[in-house]
């Protein structure tokens, strides 16, 4: 059952591991995937990728473990809130790993009042620690490190049409 979507960003990926990415992703998803590479700036000898892919809800956390595998990659997988259900995030990076957050239908981060408290208590009031706190539950870390990546992004997107079922 299709009842999830979403996007995945490849930021960066090494040259020769782009076959095996793709590969993953359509394995992961149960589909033949056709990625239209292109030259990731930020990073001379990686490539970049941008990927909608519909699919079993829970997607998005199966690609994300399957790719981070790839340890040389940065990405970003996204599935879209729905029915009953948040949105969710995952960003990763060789330097920092795996980073999760829920969704709004707008795609903000979500920091639940569970993790707001436990940043206040570890805070003890010092507003300084308490921002360290907060920037940590958002994925500060992970958006700086992506950030000169997204930003060569030609926003070439490969459409769902141009994938075919996987016998």
């Amino acid at each position: 059952m299709k009842d999830a979507h979403g996007v995945i960003h490849i930021h960066s990926c090494p040259v020769v591991l782009a076959p095996n990415v793709e590969w993953t992703i359509s394995h992961v998803l149960g589909s033949t995937v056709r990625v239209s590479w292109s030259d990731q700036s930020s990073e001379p000898g990686t490539v970049r990728a941008s990927i909608e892919w519909s699919g079993p809800a829970g997607s998005a956390a199966r690609c994300t473990s399957a790719l981070r595998g790839w340890e040389q990659t940065r990405f970003e997988v996204w599935e879209s809130t729905s029915d009953g259900r948040d949105g969710v995030r995952y960003a990763h990076t060789p330097a920092l790993g795996v980073f999760y957050t829920l969704t709004d239908a707008a795609g903000h981060s979500m920091v639940g009042e569970d993790r707001v408290r436990y940043a206040m208590e570890l805070a003890q009031g010092d507003g300084t620690e308490l921002e360290h706190e907060l920037a940590r539950a958002l994925g500060c870390a992970w958006d700086d490190e992506l950030e000169p990546y997204r930003l060569t992004a030609t926003n070439v997107v490969t459409p769902l049409r141009q994938r075919t079922s996987a016998n």
